[in-house]
C-alpha cells in the first residue's frame, strides 16, 4: 500500500491521539495511587495518634485517681459504731515527723508495673506533654516506632538515652522524642522558642520510681547532630560530670547557646534534664530544652507495696 502525505499525517494524528490517551490514563492511575497512599498515611497517623492518646489517657487517669485521698470518716460516723470517740493518741515528745517524711504511693505505680521498660513519667504542667519515658539500654531504638504497649506506632515513645540513668542518677538525663506534626510527643516542644511561653511553663516534672523530681528550665537552644570528627560542643554527649571542669564545660556552652536569658543558674553538683527533638533549621537539626533540678520530692513506696 502506498501512502501519500495526507495519509501519513492522518496516521501520525491517530497515533498521537492514542499516545495522549494512554498517557492520560497512566497519569490518572498514578494520581489515584498517590492519593490513595496519602490518604492511607493520613489515616495511619490518625490511628497512631488515637492509640497514643487513648493509652496515655488511661495511664494518666489511673495516676490521677491514685492521688485522690480517701474521704475521712470519723469513728462516731462509722456504720454500726455507737461508741463515743476515744481519747486522741498521745504523741511522743521525741517524734520529728518533719525529718522523716512518710513514703506515699507512686501515682504512676500502675504504669510502671504495666511495662518494665518505663523509667519515668515526664510532665510539663499545663501543656500536652505528659508521657511515659522508656529506657532500653540493650536497644535504644526499640520504641522509636512502637507505642508504650509495644504495638507499631509512628509516634514512638519518649526515650531516655542509653547513657542516662535515673537510679543511680546521672548528672544529665537526656530524653529524646519525635517532633510530630500532630503535636504528639515533642511536637510542641519548640514553643519554648517564645520567651513568654517559657515564663508560663518554667517547671518540668519527672516522676521516677523513687520520687517526683522538679526541674526549672535553664536554657533553650538549637543545635544539631555533628559528625564524630567535628570538634564542637555536642550536648548529647554529656551525661556525667565527675569533675567541676566537665560540669562547667556543659553549663557554659548551653548558657552561651540559649536563645534568651532564663535567669536560672547552676553550680557543680546540680543535676540536669535535657529534652531533645528534631528541628529543621539545618540538616540533622535539634531543638533542645535543658532544665536544672530544683527539688526532689518525698520518697515513694516500693512499687510492689500497697499504700496503707
Amino acid at each position: 500500500m502506498i501512502y501519500n502525505d495526507s495519509d501519513r499525517k492522518e496516521v501520525c494524528r491517530t497515533q498521537m491521539k492514542k499516545f495522549r490517551k494512554g498517557l492520560s490514563i497512566l497519569l490518572c492511575c498514578a494520581g489515584a495511587v498517590f492519593l490513595a497512599g496519602a490518604l492511607f498515611l493520613l489515616f495511619r497517623q490518625f490511628w497512631d495518634d488515637r492509640n497514643t492518646r487513648n493509652t496515655v489517657n488511661e495511664l494518666q487517669s489511673a495516676a490521677d485517681a491514685s492521688r485522690e485521698p480517701a474521704p475521712f470518716i470519723p469513728p462516731s460516723a462509722s456504720p454500726g459504731n455507737t461508741d463515743a470517740p476515744g481519747p486522741e493518741p498521745s504523741v511522743s515528745p521525741h517524734a520529728t515527723p518533719e525529718s522523716t517524711p512518710t513514703p506515699t504511693e507512686n501515682p504512676f505505680r500502675d504504669s510502671f508495673l504495666a511495662n518494665s521498660d518505663m523509667a519515668a513519667w515526664l510532665q510539663i504542667p499545663d501543656t500536652v506533654i505528659s508521657y511515659p519515658v522508656v529506657w532500653t539500654p540493650e536497644d535504644e531504638n526499640y520504641y522509636l516506632r512502637r507505642g508504650f504497649d509495644g504495638s507499631a506506632n509512628r509516634n514512638g515513645c519518649l526515650i531516655l538515652d542509653t547513657d542516662s540513668c535515673v537510679d543511680p542518677l546521672t548528672t544529665n538525663l537526656i530524653i529524646h522524642g519525635h517532633n510530630m506534626k500532630s503535636g504528639a510527643m515533642f511536637g510542641t516542644l519548640n514553643r519554648y522558642e517564645d520567651e513568654d511561653f517559657f515564663r508560663e511553663h518554667r517547671t518540668i516534672l519527672l516522676y521516677t520510681e523513687q520520687c517526683c523530681r522538679s526541674y526549672e528550665v535553664i536554657a533553650v537552644f538549637r543545635s544539631q547532630v555533628y559528625k564524630k570528627s567535628e570538634q564542637v560542643f555536642k550536648y548529647y554527649k554529656f551525661f556525667q560530670a565527675d569533675t567541676e571542669e566537665e560540669f562547667n564545660d556543659f553549663y557554659e556552652n548551653i548558657m552561651a547557646l540559649s536563645l534568651y536569658d532564663t535567669g536560672v543558674t547552676a553550680a557543680f553538683g546540680d543535676h540536669f534534664l535535657t529534652l531533645s527533638t528534631c528541628s529543621y533549621h539545618v540538616e540533622q537539626g535539634r531543638f533542645v530544652v535543658v532544665a536544672k533540678e530544683t527539688e526532689c520530692g518525698d520518697p515513694y513506696l516500693p512499687l510492689e507495696t500497697e499504700a496503707p
